[in-house]
């Protein structure tokens, strides 16, 4: 009697919560903004990244100016970015997003970040070693990037 292999193939299953309507807004609105530094930065919207904490997705993410490939593209992206940028959804804790930032964010070698508040309508810059500055009007300065962004046209 003959017998057959089987080959088992594990694959990672990952269920993306929907994004909400002000999520989604933040998300287009941090984009267009930070389009004023695409002289200096690579302004990334959801890219995937495989760093040294596992596997991040940041709702925004600043990165070094690159090349262009177009032929050979980039499923997860191997480098941190400068900046990563989480907007917490209504399905997040806070302390959550922090900590994972913190954690996770920085020491994969991400330099600041920062964490969206839609209901607050306000900013937290975060940077290592330093504590969370709460930005809740006029310009949020990031020091590590030079970028700057009025809090008033985020939320307008």
């Amino acid at each position: 009697m003959e017998t057959q292999a089987i080959e088992i193939i594990e694959t990672e299953v990952v269920l993306e919560e929907a994004m909400s309507m002000n999520h989604s807004r933040l998300i287009g609105r941090l984009t267009v903004l930070l389009s004023a530094y695409e002289d200096r930065f690579e302004i990334m919207p959801e890219l995937e990244f495989e760093l040294a904490a596992g596997r991040l997705k940041p709702d925004v993410a600043i990165l070094p100016l690159s090349a262009y490939d177009w032929e050979a593209d980039v499923i997860r992206c191997p480098t941190p970015p400068i900046t990563a940028i989480e907007v917490l959804s209504p399905t997040q804790s806070f302390d959550f997003l922090v900590t994972k930032i913190r954690q996770q964010y920085f020491s994969s070698g991400v330099q600041s970040a920062w964490l969206v508040l839609p209901a607050a309508r306000s900013v937290c810059l975060l940077v290592p070693g330093q504590p969370l500055a709460l930005v809740p009007t006029g310009l949020l300065h990031d020091p590590i990037t030079g970028v700057q962004l009025a809090i008033g046209q985020l939320f307008r």
